[in-house]
């Protein structure tokens, strides 16, 4: 099993970017977004326009992005998931932040996001995990990631979302976790869905789930059955 797991709005309980801009940016960074709204400019787009429009000194924008807090329940989420199942955070967001929210958990998770660096009085952003195929143009195309996740190993995806960049892979998950915007994207495409609030939410309906411990699928690969 695979968790591909949105940050913003859902590991972090509000949108880091959008603080950010309201904070740092110059008020254009609004008309930007409804471009991409209305679908007049793409996600790479959009987000590199509205970080050329942050003003800052790199000490105050670290303490800024240092701040941002995580639902307190996802720690738990992950020791428990990770009994089972691969875990991968995957954001259309920015990486320095997701990586500091993420360093004081017990297990490593691996995160996929749009790459930021600190400028003189800014930040700049590159999109290493961007894909030309991808259907929401996305800085970070998700099915992508799914499948370099998956390696191939037919795993069973499970989509943790909120949002637009979740769109591509709630098509092709077995597993929907939804809230925000994806609910209504979920209902209007007739995508199965469970809603949620909170990572309390999530950990009581995977608990129920019958699955395999990571350990006891190894110790079944290692000491195969043999028929008489």
């Amino acid at each position: 099993m695979l968790f591909i797991i949105d940050f913003d709005g859902t590991v972090a309980p509000t949108d880091t970017v959008d603080a950010l801009l309201e904070r740092f940016a110059d008020p254009d960074w609004r008309r930007i977004e409804q471009q991409w709204v209305d679908g007049e400019i793409n996600s790479r787009q959009c987000m590199a326009a509205q970080l050329a429009l942050v003003s800052e000194d790199e000490r105050t924008l670290r303490r800024f992005l240092d701040s941002v807090t995580i639902d307190p329940a996802f720690p738990e989420f992950v020791r428990h998931a990770s009994t089972f199942a691969d875990l991968a955070i995957v954001s259309d967001g920015l990486d320095y932040p997701i990586r500091q929210a993420l360093r004081r958990l017990v297990a490593s998770v691996p995160v996929y996001a749009n790459r930021m660096e600190f400028r003189p009085r800014g930040l700049g952003i590159s999109f290493p995990f961007s894909s030309a195929s991808c259907t929401v143009n996305s800085g970070v195309c998700k099915c992508s990631i799914a499948r370099t996740v998956d390696a191939g190993r037919g795993l069973s995806t499970v989509l943790i979302g909120d949002g637009r960049s979740d769109q591509c892979v709630a098509h092709q998950a077995r597993y929907v976790f939804a809230k925000g915007s994806l609910i209504t994207y979920c209902r209007e495409n007739d995508i199965p869905y469970t809603p949620f609030q909170s990572f309390t939410d999530v950990l009581a309906t995977i608990r129920e789930w019958d699955v395999v411990p990571h350990e006891v699928r190894l110790k079944e690969s290692q000491c195969p059955l043999v028929e008489a």
